[in-house]
């Protein structure tokens, strides 16, 4: 990678693929400045190379829940690509990425900005509490609500989007999408199939479920440009309440109907997509359900309902000293 002109604002935008990725891609144009001269680091997947297909990009090597050797890779090639270039800013809504990224910049003297994900309704993840103690990083919450010194609101990637109103529609075209998450949603899936018309032609991505029995035509995984696709003219989509599917469907114009994955259950670690929905039930972005909950009133209910993107949305609040 060549030297690059000093005097520009160069920036590195850094997150984990799937739904930190679609947040950094998102809150992009609201960065000012820093949105201008970018480029990207993330790991190579269908979504990163539909998404960045345009872009200035840099792939590392997804590293695996105590992959020693891909945590130390990311560090040397972090330390590498920032000591080559004149970069001005970097910019994670993380994972697992963020930490070395955002500490060799500060080592080295660059304004370093970690956007906790909207995931994080009341209180930071794991890499966010180890760079509160990374002097010089400045931290942002996409709630309000947040209470924790060193802090500050900067704004939320929901607020891209507003209500729209829409007219009824049937349930003819429905997407049914449970992320890629490792967890079993099963119970969902069941849910879904037992409340749609027999007569709906339903696109499933199942992700790592259980699909045994169901007699559904199950698609593990669906590449980002297909599945976007599918829901801009679905009549309904149906998601677990992933920041990176809600956000996907919103895209696509599409109001979803959102199912919380549910720790008692074995669905996720915890019940952060309660919160998740919680919040964009409130702003009109979403409808949401339980399992038991679900029939074809609802359905029908939901059927139609559309959200748009603002052609400007306000400026995401960085720091800049």
């Amino acid at each position: 990678m060549g030297r690059r002109d000093n005097h520009k604002v160069q920036s590195l935008l850094v997150a984990s693929a799937g739904g930190h990725l679609e947040e950094l891609w998102l809150l992009r144009p609201r960065l000012g400045d820093l949105a201008e001269d970018v480029t990207w680091v993330t790991w190579e997947t269908s979504q990163s190379r539909s998404l960045l297909r345009d872009e200035r990009k840099i792939f590392v090597r997804f590293p695996r829940p105590r992959d020693a050797r891909a945590t130390v890779a990311t560090a040397r090639l972090a330390a590498r690509i920032l000591s080559g270039g004149g970069w001005s800013d970097v910019v994670s809504t993380g994972s697992l990425p963020a930490v070395p990224f955002l500490a060799m910049a500060r080592l080295r003297g660059i304004r370093a900005h970690f956007i906790e994900s909207a995931a994080r309704v009341d209180g930071p993840s794991l890499s966010a509490r180890i760079l509160e103690r990374t002097p010089g990083v400045h931290r942002y919450a996409q709630y309000r609500s947040w209470h924790r010194r060193s802090w500050r609101y900067g704004g939320s990637v929901f607020d891209s989007f507003a209500p729209t109103d829409s007219p009824p529609a049937d349930l003819r075209r429905v997407v049914v999408t449970v992320g890629s998450s490792r967890y079993d949603f099963r119970r969902a899936l069941v849910a879904v199939r037992r409340a749609l018309p027999p007569t709906a032609e339903v696109l499933w991505q199942t992700g790592e479920s259980d699909v045994g029995g169901l007699g559904i035509d199950a698609r593990p995984y669906l590449g980002a440009a297909e599945l976007s696709t599918a829901m801009a003219s679905a009549d309904l989509v149906v998601a677990h309440a992933g920041v990176g599917s809600a956000l996907t469907a919103m895209q696509a114009g599409r109001r979803p109907v959102l199912i919380p994955r549910r720790r008692a259950h074995g669905e996720h670690v915890d019940d952060h997509q309660l919160q998740v929905a919680a919040e964009l039930a409130a702003r009109g972005l979403a409808v949401v359900a339980e399992p038991d909950d679900l029939d074809r009133r609802l359905l029908l209910a939901a059927a139609g309902r559309t959200v748009e993107a603002h052609r400007r949305p306000p400026p995401f609040d960085l720091a800049h000293g």
